[in-house]
Formats: C-alpha cells, structure tokens, sequence
C-alpha cells in the first residue's frame, strides 16, 4: 500500500520546534528577525509573503515587509538592502522572486549579506553548499531533505533521479542528495529517454513545472516519489509534475499536490531564520 507523505504533519512537527528554540532565544533577549521585500503586485508573490507573515507570527518571529512599486529603481532597492544588512534586528533577509525586469536579479541577491541569506541563494552560501560546508541551504530544497529523515528514508546508496536542473531546487538538491552518499542523476525537458532514467530510480524527485509530466508507468516499483512542482490547471484545481493517481499505484509512498512539499518551503525560512539568530546570540551551532 503507497504511503503518503503528509508535509502538513511534518512541517507543523518542525515548526512546533521552532517555536520553542524562539522561545529560549526571546528568553535570552533575542528575537529573530526576517524582513521580506517585494516589488511590483504579483499575485502569486503576495499571496506567499502573506502566508510567510503569517507563518512567522505564529512561531513568535518578528517580521516587517517592505512593498515597494514596481516601477522601483534598482539604487532605492540596493540601498534598503544595505539598511537591512546593517539592522541588528534583522537575522533574515528575503527579497521575493521575480522581480520587475529593469533589476538585475543577481546584483540584488548578491547584495544580501550572506550571514542573513536565508533563502541560500547568494553566491557564497551556493559555494558552501558544493564544498559541503553549507551555511543556509535553500527552503524547498531543505525541505525535501527534512522530509526523507522524518520518514526514515536513508539516502546512502540509493539511485535518485531529479527532473529539473533549476537553481532553487534541481541543483541544490542534486547536493544535498550526493552529500547524503546518494547516486544521484538530474533530468530535464531536454533528457533523451526520460521514461528509462526514471524507471531505474529508487527515489523520483519531480521539480520541472510542468503539469502531470512524470506519468506513473515510470515509477518503478517500490520507488519513493517526492513531487516539487505546484501547476494551476483550470481557474481552480493544482496538480504537480507527477501523475498522482497513476504513480500512487507503484510508488511506496508519494507526496500530494497540495499539502506535501508546498508546506515545508515556509518552514524552513523560519528555520533559517532562528539559526540565523542563534548565530547572533553566540550559539554554537
């Protein structure tokens, strides 16, 4: 019988923890802090930043959002970015994805203090993470790995196959899974005989974006499937980048489109974010 993997139930776990590490760190006079920027009225962008507002309310971190208009130049954004890596009261820095086309998305990133790139996308946390010293590793990426050690899936040895090479979760999963002792294959759109590469994995993890792409006769038996992607299809139903229904008949346990991956992307950002913080208060981490 296929075992789903509840990401609800595990990120509400970790961020049951989370909520206690702010807890002590409060205790001791410090409270994490995350500043979330958004430019221009993306749809989709603010209904995420609402969530993460939200999500960091209920653990007790402290938040603010910077709205700022789309037609925003790229010095008013870098100079706030400046203001937030000198503000001792900020741990976490997040400039929300994408932005207006006349910024240069990499100088941005780029100007975000390491030490408070929660997100783990500048370019040092990005090489710490391939020499296997990682500082922040990517949410959704994170998640993922956190979802294999709550299930008790160990890595080590196993064949895995990711579909997508994106620079969120393709390619630092792709680390995270090798620095776990894993053998691990990226595909993409572009991939000769997909179907055949999929079929040899052990664990199938699907970060493409495109609806239902991996179809469940690609799933070998016994195979964990972890489904990344999140697709509008209609006006009102998701689906992700694996046949759900048909892949469920092999895989020994799969994740749901909505409720499995989708929740442990703002979990750890907190999460980032209060170790952050512990490495303000002097912790040893």
């Amino acid at each position: 019988m296929t075992k789903l993997i509840d990401g609800k139930a595990i990120a509400a776990e970790l961020r049951g923890q989370i909520s206690a590490d702010v807890t002590a760190l409060v205790a001791i006079g410090v409270t994490p802090g995350l500043a979330v920027v958004l430019v221009g009225e993306d749809p989709a962008s603010r209904v995420y930043v609402s969530m993460k507002e939200k999500a960091c309310a209920a653990a007790g971190i402290y938040s603010v959002e910077h709205k700022l208009p789309v037609e925003t130049a790229q010095t008013e954004l870098l100079a706030l970015i400046d203001s937030l890596n000198n503000n001792e009261n900020i741990d976490g820095i997040l400039v929300q994805l994408p932005l207006p086309e006349h910024i240069d998305e990499a100088k941005i990133l780029e100007a975000i203090l390491p030490a408070k790139d929660v997100d783990g996308f500048h370019p040092y946390n990005v090489g710490r993470l391939v020499t296997g010293h990682p500082v922040f590793q990517p949410c959704t990426p994170y998640g993922v790995m956190k979802m294999f050690e709550h299930i008790g899936v160990e890595l080590k040895g196993k064949d895995v196959v990711i579909v997508g090479r994106s620079n969120i979760v393709g390619k630092p999963l792709a680390l995270m899974c090798l620095a776990e002792h894993a053998t691990v294959t990226i595909c993409h759109s572009r991939t000769v005989d997909l179907p055949r590469k999929v079929a040899a994995a052990d664990i199938v993890i699907a970060a493409v974006g495109r609806p239902e792409m991996v179809k469940g006769d690609w799933i070998k038996k016994g195979a964990i499937v972890i489904d990344v992607g999140v697709n509008r299809v209609g006006e009102k139903k998701l689906v992700g980048d694996v046949d759900f229904a048909a892949a469920s008949i092999n895989a020994a346990a799969i994740t749901p489109v909505p409720g499995g991956v989708g929740p442990m992307t703002i979990t750890m950002l907190l999460y980032n974010t209060v170790l952050s913080a512990k490495r303000r208060s002097g912790q040893k981490i």
